[in-house]
């Protein structure tokens, strides 16, 4: 799997290669995506002005309480909180094992916290990705002040985003200033990733069947080599601090595949509109192959066929995260769902991701869009079998494609 996967990657390259390196497709700031100029349509912002004016009242009376009204005004659940003890964020003096940052997401707004300091805010907008923010949390009778933060992008609109305005997931190992001794992972982001190097310089709470992983370490070099030891949940700061005692591995396990997605999903939305606007409106023929190879690449990622593969026993997970995250599961007539979890031997019993139902993916190029589906349903065909997808049994397959018949209105007639 991992040489087809690069195979994959390489038909890309020379795909891109055949429209020349000069089309400068992630530029966010040029006239094809005016990333600073264009009306927003992400979570936040259209909650914003609400905030600013006091039209939606947020709990002042600490900054605990006011991260849960703000997480609850944007139906993001509590229990997908993941502390994070690395400096990995624009506020690295305030993070430490004693002071990590508290991270809350859903699938469109990722809500990071730290105690005593300020809130910042990733909103996915569905055409421009990642819109960042980032304030002091308001006291007494003040409203909040909201910055639009344009230094987020340092981090989130580089290679390992894929340059567009994305979401990324460092695995480090912290020193003793919590800075990082050693990355992993290689720019690479998604769920891909093998278990045994993720997590670094996270928090890893519970039991979760799990053990060849970096999370929970911190190291100092000796004689020229990293030692680690193990720096166990809530030993250096007080769990009262946070929302819930818990950084569970399923919110980790999604958060990393909704990294992936997303990334890829906005490099094919920017090159798309790059290359209308280049083509004055229409996409010329070479440009087209660049997103086809992108479209297959996609239908890949969301059919998992190079899923990191779960421990002997499977994982342990938190039911509240399990609740919630389940919560808007979308059914087919027969119950199934893509959101339904398996846990055992993989992430989804079904796998095909719930995020094909996304607002990011809605807003793709139609195009682009069409291609997915295309390749999708190729890819999970009884009759044809595609062997780079001879992991999938007949069974999963047709579910999938009737769970996909009846829970998304734009597959192509005859799908």
């Amino acid at each position: 799997m991992k040489v087809i996967h690069a195979l994959v990657v390489v038909v890309l390259s020379v795909a891109v290669s055949a429209v020349g390196q000069d089309i400068n497709y992630y530029d966010p700031y040029s006239p094809a995506h005016e990333y600073h100029t264009r009306e927003l349509n992400d979570p936040f912002t259209l909650l914003m002005a609400d905030f600013e004016s006091g039209k939606r009242q947020l709990d002042k009376r600490s900054g605990k309480a006011f991260i849960a009204s703000l997480l609850e005004h944007l139906d993001v659940p509590a229990s997908s909180q993941l502390l994070v003890f690395s400096r990995t964020s624009l506020q690295t003096r305030k993070i430490s094992g004693s002071n990590p940052r508290a991270m809350y997401f859903n699938e469109d707004v990722y809500v990071g916290y730290i105690p005593g300091g300020k809130v910042e805010i990733i909103s996915l907008d569905p055409e421009l990705g990642g819109i960042f923010y980032i304030f002091d949390i308001p006291k007494g009778d003040e409203l909040p002040v909201i910055e639009r933060s344009g230094r987020c992008m340092n981090c989130h609109a580089v290679a390992e985003t894929r340059r567009i305005p994305g979401l990324s997931t460092r695995s480090v190992i912290p020193g003793s200033n919590w800075g990082k001794l050693v990355a992993f992972r290689d720019k690479e982001i998604g769920h891909q990733i093998p278990l045994s190097d993720r997590f670094g310089g996270w928090h890893v709470t519970g039991d979760p069947g799990v053990s060849d992983h970096k999370g929970n370490l911190i190291g100092e070099k000796v004689d020229g080599k990293i030692e680690t030891e193990m720096l166990m949940p809530g030993t250096e700061f007080d769990w009262s601090s946070y929302l819930t005692e818990s950084s569970d591995i399923l919110p980790h396990l999604i958060l990393e595949h909704q990294s992936g997605f997303v990334n890829l999903v906005l490099e094919a939305t920017y090159r798309a509109r790059t290359y209308q606007h280049i083509g004055k409106g229409k996409i010329k023929t070479e440009h087209a192959a660049v997103l086809q190879a992108l479209a297959r690449e996609l239908v890949r990622y969301l059919l998992f066929a190079d899923e990191a593969k779960l421990p002997a026993g499977g994982i342990r997970v938190d039911p509240q995260y399990r609740e919630d995250f389940l919560a808007d599961r979308r059914e087919a007539a027969n119950g199934l769902s893509l959101k339904d979890l398996d846990l055992e031997t993989r992430l989804f019993k079904h796998r095909c991701s719930y995020l094909i139902y996304s607002d990011v993916f809605e807003a793709t190029s139609d195009l682009f869009k069409q291609q997915v589906y295309e390749s999708l349903g190729e890819a999970i065909s009884i009759e044809k079998r595609d062997p780079d997808f001879a992991y999938l049994p007949d069974a999963e397959k047709k579910a999938i494609r009737d769970i996909l018949r009846e829970t998304l209105s734009d597959l192509p007639e005859g799908w």
